[in-house]
């Protein structure tokens, strides 16, 4: 388990390529090389994996008709959809299009995460998981 917790970005780290990624724009010039686009990608889709896995794991502890649960799984539903896809064309534009696409995913698996834990923190008898930090999986 150690070598999977240790190839987890940290969250702050990702949340800084987040804001750099939807911070381009995508008709101007000055988009980073592709192949540094794509690591941002890939530090992206390892970090948006693991947070969905424990998304997931904390939707079975909320009722099936709960709105953060039903919410949640729509997310997770895309997730599951473009968190394995294969890499796009090796273009400046076709990459950062992708990162960008895969921020905003990340930002829907987080506000997720929040949604759920809060209404885990206001059901009885519930001890709610947090989103991966560096080092740890919830």
């Amino acid at each position: 388990m150690a070598s999977l917790t240790d190839s987890v970005p940290d969250k702050v780290e990702v949340l800084a390529v987040v804001e750099t990624a939807l911070a381009w724009d995508l008709s101007g010039s000055d988009l980073p090389p592709a192949d540094v686009t794509l690591g941002m990608v890939e530090q992206l889709t390892t970090y948006g994996r693991v947070v969905a896995i424990v998304l997931r794991t904390m939707c079975l502890s909320l009722p099936a008709e709960s709105e953060a649960r039903l919410g949640a799984q729509a997310t997770l539903g895309e997730a599951g959809r473009r968190l394995y896809l294969s890499p796009p064309e090796v273009t400046r534009l076709a990459a950062a299009r992708r990162a960008r696409n895969v921020a905003r995913l990340v930002q829907g698996l987080l506000r997720a995460t929040h949604q759920v834990s809060a209404e885990q923190r206001s059901a009885p008898n519930s001890t709610p998981q947090q989103a991966p930090t560096k080092g740890t999986l919830g």
